[in-house]
């Protein structure tokens, strides 16, 4: 079995990780699984590129010069011919509206698409309609949530018994950070050994709900002077953040990090993980985070329920509420017993509700029943 996986990147997050852990996967069960990859003219993702070659993936890059790019089309079309895959397998946006066009003028025998997301511009009339043509051409359909799930239901239009949920997985052997990873951090932003650190983890976008973050830290920052944040990540808000952080008098306890190329390290510096996602399709960091032991405050929207049970593994929170963060802030660096006992409990829930075996056996379940269906 050939299947060729279609996605657009810019960097990696969570459905690029999720993408090497499937991929490998389904090499390993005898699967000729193949990446390919829509990249802007000026940024190859050359880093990622590198990682998907040292696990023996074959991957190519196909440039797309706009959103709507005609000559995509043609190419991708020319190029299924010539590699003939059984499947074409495609993820996100534009990924679906140039690979399943094309996979069907190449006369692929069967299409998947996954969903990853529930992006408020997937309720925008047009992208619904575009989305509902696009599922007439596709064989079946995967969502890494039950949350994502019912969302494609219902504004997407597909029957739901073409879209399967499959949860994300991830194997925390492979969730490596030094043991020094806490003095590294510590140093690099001068920090006293008795600190305690609460982090964020993610694409500085507005998705992410960082400013209230701020805002609720900024209630506690006083009552636990020994407490700092650190923002590990980039994107076009960091500016507004900063201006906030200043605004909210709070320089020297946020610290900017920028993008890290090894975030795990910065995982394994934490006392909680902090996202207050305004939406989230699944949140690979969330089990990053557990597989480090590491607690998480969130959100109570989208998928995140499915991964961080509140009360068990982390504290959930309404989406847009500085209070409600500050509260869970306050409850968790004010009892560092709750803390150690949420982040085991995190790594169990991981070991048990998020294995990768079980993710690439249920992908591939779905490709053996389209190769019956014929």
């Amino acid at each position: 079995m050939r299947v060729i996986h279609l996605s657009k990147m810019t960097g990696a997050a969570g459905s690029e990780g999720h993408l090497l852990v499937l991929l490998a996967g389904l090499r390993q069960r005898g699967v000729d699984a193949r990446l390919w990859i829509l990249v802007e003219p000026d940024n190859p993702v050359q880093p990622y590129v590198d990682r998907v070659e040292a696990l023996d993936i074959p991957v190519e890059r196909f440039v797309i010069h706009r959103h709507l790019d005609p000559g995509l089309w043609r190419r991708l079309a020319q190029g299924w011919r010539a590699s003939q895959p059984d499947i074409v397998h495609t993820h996100l946006l534009h990924a679906d509206l140039h690979g399943i066009p094309a996979a069907r003028r190449a006369q692929v025998p069967h299409i998947v698409s996954s969903r990853h997301n529930d992006d408020a511009f997937r309720r925008k009339l047009p992208i619904r309609l575009l989305h509902r043509g696009l599922w007439r051409w596709t064989d079946a359909g995967i969502a890494i949530s039950d949350a994502i799930r019912q969302f494609t239901i219902e504004i997407e239009g597909v029957q739901p018994d073409k879209i399967q949920t499959v949860h994300y997985g991830l194997d925390p052997a492979s969730v490596d950070a030094p043991p020094g990873a806490r003095t590294e951090l510590s140093e690099l932003v001068g920090l006293e050994p008795d600190a305690l650190i609460v982090g964020s983890v993610c694409r500085l976008i507005e998705q992410k709900g960082l400013v209230y973050a701020l805002r609720g830290f900024a209630q506690i920052a006083d009552e636990v002077p020994e407490t700092h944040y650190v923002i590990a990540g980039d994107g076009k808000l960091r500016g507004e953040l900063e201006a906030e952080t200043r605004t909210l008098g709070l320089t020297d306890r946020v610290h900017f990090l920028g993008w890290r190329d090894e975030p795990y390290t910065v995982f394994a510096a934490l006392d909680v993980f902090l996202a207050p996602s305004l939406w989230e399709g699944f949140g690979l960091v969330f089990l990053e985070a557990m597989a480090l032991h590491v607690p998480v405050i969130a959100t109570r929207v989208s998928a995140i329920p499915e991964v961080v049970v509140d009360g068990e593994t982390g504290w959930l929170v309404p989406p847009r509420d500085s209070d409600a963060i500050a509260a869970a802030l306050r409850a968790a660096l004010n009892n560092p017993a709750e803390v150690r006992a949420r982040g085991a409990n995190g790594r169990r829930r991981l070991e048990q509700a998020f294995s990768p075996d079980v993710m690439v056996e249920r992908t591939l379940t779905i490709y053996r029943e389209l190769e019956e269906r014929g």
